[in-house]
């Protein structure tokens, strides 16, 4: 047996291996930083076009992952895989992993809906999916939003775009809506009055649109008043809260009763009548 030989023939083969490893390794690192540079450079080429950041990161992210796909079959071929047989595999297990996860399919194409058709973008305040906040990325099967209680949240974007989407900031200005109860010995015309004259001094809240102030419905304990100033959607918890507490100053100040259950009561007499009794 010729030990030299052998060993000869195995550093040789090592010696290939390992610079075909290191070649892979060298190939590998130049180029996720090519891969990462023209990330880059679309992203600025994109937002220099003045396009919306949805899209740029999605356009950006839809590129990563195609390029990193095409770095993985270009390490393979180095190494003498057939790139033509990977692709044919490659197809055919993504057909079927497209097939059992038709879902994560549903959820690119509505995600690339989502980017084209635009009904939010990122920063609008969406109730959408059953999940109300701050959309932060539009991204390749998700979307990802901030609650209002500051929890990030995922939401599949089939799930987004197969439901009703409310965008609360397309608009420049929203209206609050709250209500008011008087007692059935109040006139709600003064009480109307003196919550429009409080409700115009609130921080923020719009005089175009005006604040309404009507009544909206009857209960046992008396009117009922509608109180709906509008504000700008960035200030609408701030007027809210104001709101909510300029009618319990406005009602405090006039000293009007806290409302009371009135009841139908048949007449003692016996006269047939009714009265009023709380």
């Amino acid at each position: 047996m010729n030990l030299t030989g052998i060993s000869q023939t195995a550093l040789a083969i090592a010696t290939q291996a390992g610079m075909k490893v290191l070649g892979a390794l060298a190939l590998w690192i130049v180029g996720r930083w090519l891969i990462r540079l023209a990330a880059r450079l679309v992203s600025r080429g994109l937002e220099h076009e003045k396009l919306d950041a949805t899209v740029v990161r999605y356009v950006r992210n839809t590129l990563t992952v195609v390029l990193n796909i095409t770095l993985v079959v270009a390490i393979l071929g180095y190494f003498g895989v057939q790139t033509t047989t990977f692709a044919a595999v490659l197809a055919a297990a993504g057909f079927a992993v497209g097939v059992a996860w038709s879902g994560l399919l549903a959820n690119f194409a509505a995600g690339a809906f989502l980017v084209v058709l635009r009904p939010f973008k990122s920063g609008d305040l969406i109730n959408a999916g059953g999940v109300l906040g701050t959309v932060v990325e539009v991204g390749l099967f998700v979307t990802t939003i901030d609650t209002l209680d500051n929890i990030r949240t995922f939401v599949g974007n089939n799930k987004l775009f197969s439901d009703n989407i409310q965008n609360l900031s397309a608009n420049p200005y929203r209206r609050v809506d709250l209500v008011a109860q008087l007692a059935h010995t109040v006139d709600h015309r003064a009480a109307i009055g003196l919550l429009k004259s409080h409700l115009s001094r609130i921080p923020n809240v719009l005089n175009d649109p005006a604040p309404v102030v009507e009544i909206l419905q009857f209960t046992a304990m008396g009117p009922v008043l509608a109180v709906r100033p509008f504000t700008n959607n960035a200030n609408y918890w701030q007027v809210y809260f104001d709101t909510n507490r300029a009618i319990r100053e406005t009602f405090g100040e006039a000293g009007y009763p806290a409302p009371e259950h009135i009841f139908a009561v048949r007449n003692e007499a016996g006269t047939g009548g009714i009265s009023l009794a709380a």
